[in-house]
């Protein structure tokens, strides 16, 4: 289902009407250091849970930092090349997707392919012996998270330490005064900061500010990021003797010490107002403003109107699927890690936070998309600590001011601050009950290269190899073969049949096919798991061709009653149709200008599957032909 130009149109339109009458004023937002922050966390961010590194086994935090720098050199972190607003765009972080055996995730029209964890009674040959033992050192990291995350008697520790950590926090002394207002005009994006797609046009800008409907991160192009290479050589010239430690010797991991948190402009006069509190307050707007209250209401229930249409359009949120099937009321069962790797160091722009100051995004605002509903987000950081950058002076504040920081804020609601949480190398955080549904989260950058693992219960219904090798069973099903002529012919000509083997064939085609051959087929280098599913999914495709041929010859045999063929024509048509206009989607981002500055063993492949060394199949048939001449044959009809 297509998203109507009017609906569009119309709530655009309120965006702007609604971000006109917040006007140019930030949003306040609270960091550890800040009065009040303990209390923001509790009452509006209680989802928000922090696991400090002591808290987890060092064993645990040595295989899995030694496990991310194996993946990191040996080249399996890599930029996707996804689709924003009809564009391809790079990833500003590189990323790769471990999980279990067939499965895959779904984002901004890219399907990445699971690198599969290998477990003690999953011990594959798919992968060499050192990648093989990184995939089970992270599946030891999953496999605490599952059992840690959900466990409502943890609740008391998890408080514990959020009390510890602004405890640390306020001991500190602070550092104040001139470094605090230099943060605050520093932190403010410059007029031609922006990047290049937010300049396209007023309503592009307006969008690229504002919209909360998509991942920031993912606009950054290539001319703001530099070429891959770039960050490679950086890496290795500043962490090759790490990974030679790791492998070695177990890291030590210090305590978590706090300080004051580097924050752009204070807002101390923050109180906090109970649930149901009908009180207004302001919160620093200018007095030209409306009531916070009243923008708050409002924007609050547009964008949740907003963000269910925009899940249901997409194929991608939770809110196009039945909630009774789809929520996460037992212990969560991660199915999936995406790992991140980014160097600050080798970037040559990173986008400013809009809305409150915070600084330099990583990643921008979003719902982690594809979950199934209700499900945790759990989260391990490991920042890879540059020695020439240990020391932070005095003058420019506290050694947190170069810390990775994670913001949050409530969605689409000017009234409640938003909050920052800094991360030392090791912390997790996890994104619990529906937080994920009802706020947002960017990272900030910090000075450090970071990994992070983020583990989540993706929604896969649709997204495994068993799934869809059971959609090519039912599709092939309809075709029969003699076995002593070999002729082929259809069991079914019902019209309603007829149309949802085709959808069929077209799902295999753009959904699994392509999508591998676009990226998903970069990683057969590191790990075979997935070239033999994919060849017996074209074997399976090339039938599905026979069968879309055999319609045809059905629709123009002139012995079929015609009211028969009527209905046949249409439901042809209608599936040849979808398929050239997909086709030749596929084909521009194949050949973008983008995809062409990938290295080979990178660069997507239009790769025609039907033609390689099987001549007993028959080549595709030419769409447009074929089109003209069922359209045709309507005519006549």
């Amino acid at each position: 289902m297509k998203r109507s130009g009017g609906n569009e149109s119309e709530k655009r339109r309120k965006r702007r009407r609604l971000l006109h009458e917040l006007g140019d004023q930030r949003i306040p937002y609270l960091g550890p250091s800040d009065h009040g922050f303990q209390q923001l966390w509790e009452t509006s961010y209680s989802g928000l849970a922090l696991r400090r590194s002591c808290s987890l086994p060092e064993e645990l935090h040595g295989r899995v930092e030694a496990a991310l720098l194996t993946l990191r050199q040996r080249g399996c972190f890599l930029r996707d090349l996804v689709k924003v607003r009809d564009r391809d765009v790079f990833t500003a972080v590189s990323r790769v997707l471990l999980g279990q055996p067939g499965t895959t995730y779904r984002y901004l029209d890219t399907r990445l392919f699971t690198i599969p964890w290998h477990t003690d009674e999953q011990r594959g040959t798919c992968c060499d012996p050192d990648l093989s033992a990184a995939c089970k050192a992270l599946w030891e990291l999953n496999c605490f998270f599952c059992s840690d995350v959900g466990d409502r008697k943890e609740g008391d520790v998890f408080k514990q330490c959020r009390k510890e950590f602004v405890g640390a926090i306020e001991s500190k002394p602070s550092v104040e005064g001139d470094t605090e207002s230099k943060d605050s005009e520093e932190s403010k994006p410059s007029d031609d900061g922006g990047d290049s797609e937010s300049k396209q046009s007023e309503e592009g800008e307006t969008e690229s500010k504002h919209s909360d409907d998509w991942d920031i991160e993912s606009k950054h192009s290539e001319e703001e990021e530099g070429p891959s290479s770039k960050q490679d050589a950086a890496w290795e010239s500043r962490h090759g003797d790490e990974m030679g430690d790791m492998k070695t010797k177990q890291t030590e991991l210090g305590s978590p010490t706090g300080s004051k948190q580097h924050s752009e402009e204070k807002h101390t006069d923050w109180k906090h107002r109970p649930a149901g509190s009908t009180e207004t307050e302001t919160t620093g707007l200018g007095p030209q403003e409306k009531p916070v209250a009243e923008l708050k209401h409002s924007l609050s229930g547009y964008h949740i109107e907003d963000e269910e249409d925009e899940d249901q359009q997409s194929g991608q949120g939770c809110s196009n699927l039945n909630p009774a099937k789809t929520s996460c009321p037992g212990p969560a069962q991660f199915n999936v890690t995406l790992l991140n790797y980014m160097d600050p160091a080798a970037m040559s722009q990173l986008k400013e936070e809009p809305y409150y100051g915070m600084g330099k995004m990583a990643v921008g605002w979003h719902h982690d998309e594809n979950l199934v509903s209700l499900s945790p987000v759990a989260v391990y950081s490991y920042s890879c600590h540059d020695d020439d950058k240990a020391g932070v002076s005095s003058e420019e504040g506290p050694a947190e001011k170069g810390c990775w920081r994670i913001g949050l804020k409530v969605a689409w609601d000017i009234h409640t601050p938003g909050l920052t949480l800094p991360l030392q190398s090791g912390d997790s955080y996890y994104l619990r009950d529906d937080l994920n549904r009802t706020h947002q989260h960017c990272v900030l950058a910090g000075d450090s290269a970071r990994f992070s693992s983020t583990h989540r219960v993706a929604e896969c219904s649709t997204g495994t190899l068993d799934y869809i090798q059971s959609r090519c069973r039912e599709a092939l099903s309809n075709l029969s073969t003699d076995p002593e002529t070999g002729t082929h012919s259809l069991l079914s000509l019902l019209p309603a049949t007829l149309q949802g083997y085709e959808e069929i064939h077209n799902e295999v085609e753009f959904e699994w096919l392509r999508q591998y051959w676009f990226q998903g087929q970069r990683y057969t280098r590191f790990c075979s798991w997935w070239a033999r599913p994919m060849e017996q999914l074209e074997n399976d495709w090339r039938e599905m061709e026979l069968m879309t041929q055999l319609l045809l010859a059905a629709v123009e045999e002139e012995g079929q009653p015609e009211e028969g063929r009527r209905e046949m024509a249409e439901t042809l048509l209608t599936a040849l149709t979808d398929r050239q206009q997909h086709r030749q989607t596929w084909r521009d981002r194949c050949h973008s200008s983008l995809a062409q500055t990938l290295p080979p063993e990178e660069a997507p492949v239009d790769r025609p599957f039907w033609a390689d060394d099987d001549p007993s199949m028959p080549l595709p048939f030419d769409l447009a032909d074929i089109i003209n001449r069922v359209e045709s044959l309507l005519w006549r009809m």
